[in-house]
């Protein structure tokens, strides 16, 4: 039997303390669905707030990349907008040139209309080279690209790509271990006037094209050499001819490097082909050979270009020089300085991808060309006289491949970098809201029962503190006995 007394009321302190308990799990029940969330403060569960906020931080990163990407779907969308105005005017330049090429029914005013029109054309090409923005920044006058120069007889810089490397001050060293050859045949004997006079047919085939002439009584072989370059000429071939100091004939491809050859054939054995009349291959040239920065680079005709992995990767320079006789020795150097535009476009570093934009003003559009006018770019184009228009459209056909090769690398970073990475973004977004939401959120159907019940545990307790605060009152009935 227990003991009645009055100065610790055991039962009552019992009963306040859980009430006080109660109280903490009913003020935690209304911070749960209050907020909709589980973990309020890092003593509702440190191991899943410290993963939550992780989840957290790469949700709003991941919404952020989300937003940078369709920014730089925009500005590449932007250029590409310009791009194709360029491309309009350059067709446009085209047209005018092949109706300038139409010399048999033209007149000097008709040229110099179209020549007119092309001048008009190509300021309105510098324009947009020189005022295409997105934002406050340019786009085509080759600010936000790769910028190179190069110094050292014979070479010259070509481009380079996003992964190019900004060179130090000195640049980057190139060595020359082979230069870049064409191919080219000569006669193993003179045309002399007797074979001219016999008739001699000379056939030249290149990329699908045929020129042919056949020597006739009164022709010299200045002649022939005219004629026969006049044929090729008309049907598009790239090869050169020339007669040699002992009255050979010489044949050149106009190009250099292994890609590009020739077939001969002549009537009479040894003017080009060894037999009569039976067509023989002209012997590739050679791709040029050698280094840059250091490292092995990949050669094509005269362009040399840094392999993958390299620091100058990408980096394409032209070497026209003479052969070297120590390889050891650099040719020359190229400074590059890298400005292409870099978008963040993941949550996390390193994530990035980089766009090279274009220089399209007509000074830089259609070089490397090879043309009888001598013109260097698409800005010296004349199409007033019959060579000039005909290499107008060489040089403009460069222009446009020049153009449409950077509307093709903004397409495939549109399509494969940017677009493609949104779209794996939004599901990344998805999947990592839904697990911080497993760990973070509120069960709510939960959380109300345990409201619920705490309620009830809170009347209860009310209740129950009553009673166990009237129990020492029954000593009162004992005093009054």
């Amino acid at each position: 039997m227990g003991s009645l007394i009055i100065n610790h009321n055991t039962q009552a302190l019992n009963t306040h303390r859980n009430l006080l308990n109660t109280d903490a799990r009913l003020k935690t029940s209304l911070e749960h669905l209050s907020s909709g969330e589980r973990i309020v403060r890092a003593a509702d569960g440190p191991a899943a707030l410290m993963i939550s906020e992780q989840m957290r931080a790469q949700v709003g990163s991941v919404k952020q990349a989300i937003a940078n990407s369709e920014t730089a779907v925009s500005m590449v969308q932007t250029t590409e907008a310009a791009l194709d105005e360029v491309n309009r005017l350059l067709v446009s330049i085209r047209q005018l040139a092949v109706h300038a090429g139409n010399e048999g029914a033209n007149d000097e005013n008709m040229l110099e209309a179209d020549q007119l029109e092309v001048t008009n054309a190509l300021s309105s090409l510098d324009r947009i080279g020189q005022f295409a923005t997105f934002g406050t920044k340019k786009l085509l006058d080759g600010s936000r690209g790769v910028n190179g120069v190069a110094a050292g007889e014979g070479l010259s810089f070509i481009e380079a790509s996003t992964e190019t490397k900004t060179s130090t001050a000195a640049g980057y060293e190139v060595n020359i271990a082979q230069v870049a050859t064409q191919g080219s045949v000569v006669g193993a004997k003179a045309l002399t006037p007797e074979l001219i006079a016999k008739g001699v047919s000379l056939k030249v085939q290149e990329a699908g094209r045929v020129a042919e002439y056949t020597t006739k009584a009164g022709d010299d072989i200045d002649t022939v050499v005219r004629q026969l370059q006049r044929a090729m000429e008309k049907f598009g071939l790239q090869v050169d001819v020339r007669k040699t100091d002992d009255g050979r004939l010489q044949l050149t491809h106009k190009e250099y490097g292994s890609e590009h050859n020739f077939v001969v054939v002549s009537t009479e054995a040894g003017i080009l082909s060894q037999t009569d009349g039976v067509p023989e291959a002209v012997e590739n040239g050679q791709d040029v050979q050698g280094t840059i920065g250091g490292q092995l680079a990949m050669g094509r005709g005269q362009l040399l270009t840094s392999g993958e992995g390299a620091r100058a990767e990408g980096l394409t320079v032209r070497y026209t020089g003479t052969a070297v006789s120590n390889p050891d020795v650099p040719v020359g150097r190229v400074n590059v300085t890298q400005n292409s535009p870099v978008f963040q476009i993941g949550p996390n570093p390193g994530q990035r991808v980089a766009v090279s934009l274009t220089n399209v003003s007509s000074k830089v559009l259609g070089q490397n060309v090879l043309t009888a006018s001598g013109f260097n770019s698409l800005s010296e184009v004349d199409v007033r006289h019959h060579p000039g228009a005909a290499d107008t459209i060489r040089v403009v056909d460069k222009a446009i491949d020049d153009v449409n090769r950077v509307r093709a690398q903004l397409g495939a970073v549109q399509k494969n970098s940017l677009e493609s990475n949104i779209r794996s973004l939004r599901v990344n977004q998805e999947e990592l809201t839904a697990s911080e939401s497993t760990i973070r959120d509120a069960d709510m159907a939960a959380e109300i029962s345990e409201l619920t019940r705490n309620q009830i545990m809170m009347q209860s307790g009310m209740a129950m503190l009553s009673q166990a605060n009237q129990t020492p009152r029954n000593v009162l009935t004992l005093l009054q006995g």
